[in-house]
């Protein structure tokens, strides 16, 4: 298997979901790897529909970053397994993974079979 070419396609697509991340979020201080919504300025607005618009982005921007997270978190499992040599087997049959599944989902946890 082809373990190198896995771990770059996922290294870069860990930079891709921390730009996009970043653009709508930040790196929570208190716990690492978590992400939390950029603290938005709720109040300051002198119109109340001006108010629900900044609740309204804030409960999107919310939505977006927990499932940009869940990607995230999928990539970073994925190349906690290539470390220890546990990538690219299926955790249900623990057969191979196929290759032509880890091309289109290098963060795969299961065969084909088991999809």
């Amino acid at each position: 298997m082809k373990t190198e070419h896995y771990k770059e396609k996922l290294e870069e697509e860990k930079r891709q979901l921390e730009r996009e991340m970043s653009m709508i979020g930040r790196r929570n201080p208190a716990v690492p790897n978590d992400w939390e919504p950029t603290p938005s300025e709720i109040g300051m607005e002198a119109d109340i529909a001006d108010q629900a618009d900044v609740v309204s982005d804030r409960e999107n921007s919310t939505a977006i970053l927990a499932d940009l997270e869940t990607q995230y978190d999928a990539v970073l499992e994925a190349l906690s397994r290539i470390e220890k040599k546990t990538y690219g087997v299926c955790e249900v049959c623990h057969g191979p993974i196929e290759e032509t599944r880890l091309e289109a989902d290098p963060a795969a946890t299961t065969c084909i079979k088991h999809l």
